[in-house]
């Protein structure tokens, strides 16, 4: 007898897929679409996409996987969607969009004109969140839309985010999973709810109760295959849609990580790593854990805002050569690169990147760095630096949330497109000092999806079950004990240095520069 089938979307920064999962964890067909255009600026720094952008780009996904599988359409028992994290969208009363999609990417600013009541102010201070909830409500996109759009948020009947959405779209509900409300947006994370007027951080993202959507536990229904959506995508009508979580979340859980021994780093456009705990801690001071995809569990993360972006940034700034060899060949320029730096020693001779071309919420004034240029050092030094200066920088990251939560990692599971690289996964290896771990495949983020709807249609009786049956371990790399020993040395005599000597010039730089914006 055939086995039952989920069709699953997942849907990314550059790219969207569209995958046929069975309960083995392999995919009977994948259809992939990679944007023209991820997203487009009308200011620098900002990053939008029209409304319906996403939504198309799953009727085009699915319509080709229901074409040439006709015969596997009757196989499929639910439908599930995984989405990029942080990007929203305003809503009429007839949940009409009523200006486009502000995407995670988005670096607008709202001002910041001590919208704070007096005693907040003061407890903030007391408690040295001041600059921390500054930069939040800063950073907050319905803080900017009240400001400089208040004909547009006096309409907005509904602010809601991207999965949200798309499951209107789908099902004609608009509702969502506790799972997907990661971002600026008012939600208690630890009791996986909506903030309360009362509540002291509600004044960095006041949205009125009344604009937010429904929530629900993952692995419940959120509704069913509309007509027009089936008319649209080819998706047989009346399949229900079932509630999983966001696109790090799902990942984590596909990886198989679901014990706090276990770490999951995600080699995507923002790398991350991410544990999964029962007992909620802030990964980082003023950070809330995530709510993970299993309903009991949370995921406590820590990335690299720019990550693996900086390895497509490299490419096409630097990667000339590269990219002509790799098209006479075929390939992927990166797997041109990875062949050089095998043959580079741990440290690049020298060479330290840190990966801070973005500035985060902990640390708003820090800045890429790279020091220790020499004369032999070559474009493919700077290459390995930066995956080095990644895998640091995790690591970093690793030993901050081990601090905090008291716990210990014994092995890390790796997914995402850098994941596919066996010199990453190496280094990464060598960095931490842990086995490094990879599944039977890159898109792990559709098998956790997947996994949460063969559970909630009895395929599997939970997530243990599941992960025994669709989880399946490929590759292994163990640590060389001498490599980590000189890794280690680097971190702790020279990389953790780095920021808090360059802290203060950085800090001079902006200044500078934006005084020099004024004039």
């Amino acid at each position: 007898m055939d086995a039952p089938l989920v069709l699953t979307f997942d849907i990314g920064t550059q790219s969207a897929r569209g995958l046929l999962v069975a309960p083995d964890g392999t995919f009977e067909d994948i259809y992939q679409v990679k944007y023209d255009e991820p997203y487009y600026s009308r200011n620098p720094g900002w990053a939008e996409q029209r409304p319906d952008f996403y939504y198309d780009r799953i009727c085009e996904i699915s319509k080709v996987l229901c074409e040439r599988n006709a015969e596997k359409i009757q196989r499929i028992i639910a439908v599930t969607l995984t989405v990029i994290r942080d990007t929203v969208l305003c809503l009429d009363e007839n949940h009409v969009p009523l200006r486009d999609i502000i995407l995670w990417l988005d670096k607008r600013q709202a001002d910041f004109n001590n919208p704070f009541p007096l005693y907040k102010n003061l407890i903030f201070k007391i408690a040295g969140m001041a600059e921390a909830t500054k930069i939040l409500y800063r950073a907050t996109a319905s803080n900017w839309i009240r400001q400089y759009q208040p004909d547009i948020w006096k309409k907005t009947a509904k602010y809601v985010m991207l999965p949200t959405y798309l499951n209107y779209k789908i099902t004609g509900n608009l509702v969502d999973s506790e799972a997907n409300m990661i971002g600026h947006i008012p939600f208690e994370y630890e009791k996986r709810v909506w903030k309360k007027d009362s509540s002291l951080t509600k004044c960095i993202c006041d949205v009125p109760q009344e604009k937010l959507c429904r929530l629900v536990k993952s692995g419940e229904i959120l509704g069913t295959v509309t007509k027009e959506f089936s008319e649209q995508s080819g998706v047989p009508e009346g399949l229900p849609l079932i509630a999983t979580g966001s696109d790090k979340g799902c990942e984590t859980l596909g990886l198989s990580v679901t014990k706090p021994t276990k770490a999951a780093i995600s080699f995507g456009t923002t790398a991350t790593i991410q544990m999964a705990v029962k007992k909620y801690f802030e990964p980082q001071k003023f950070m809330p854990a995530y709510p993970a995809v299993p309903n009991d569990m949370f995921n406590p993360e820590i990335e690299i805002y720019r990550g693996f972006w900086l390895v497509s940034w490299f490419v096409k700034e630097f990667g000339a050569e590269e990219r002509q060899e790799a098209s006479v060949l075929g390939c992927a320029p990166e797997q041109i690169l990875d062949k050089y730096i095998e043959k580079l020693p741990p440290g690049c001779e020298g060479l330290l990147l840190q990966p801070y071309w973005t500035p985060g919420v902990i640390n708003p004034t820090s800045r890429g760095a790279v020091v220790g240029f020499a004369d032999y050092h070559t474009h493919i030094h700077f290459y390995r630096a930066i995956i080095e200066g990644i895998a640091f920088e995790l690591y970093h990251s690793l030993k901050i949330m081990e601090k905090r939560s008291g716990l210990k990692i014994e092995e890390v599971y790796v997914g995402g497109g850098g994941a596919r690289s066996d010199i990453v996964c190496q280094i990464t290896a060598d960095v931490f000092g842990l086995p490094i771990k990879r599944i039977q495949t890159h898109e792990a983020c559709s098998v956790g999806a997947s996994m949460v709807a063969f559970i909630s249609k009895g395929i599997f009786k939970d997530y243990d079950d599941a992960i025994s049956h669709m989880v399946h371990e490929t590759s292994v790399f163990l640590p060389r004990p001498d490599v980590h020993e000189t890794y280690m040395d680097l971190y702790t005599g020279a990389y953790r240095k780095i920021f808090g000597r360059l802290e203060p010039i950085y800090k001079r730089i902006i200044k500078i520069t934006k005084r020099r914006d004024i004039l």
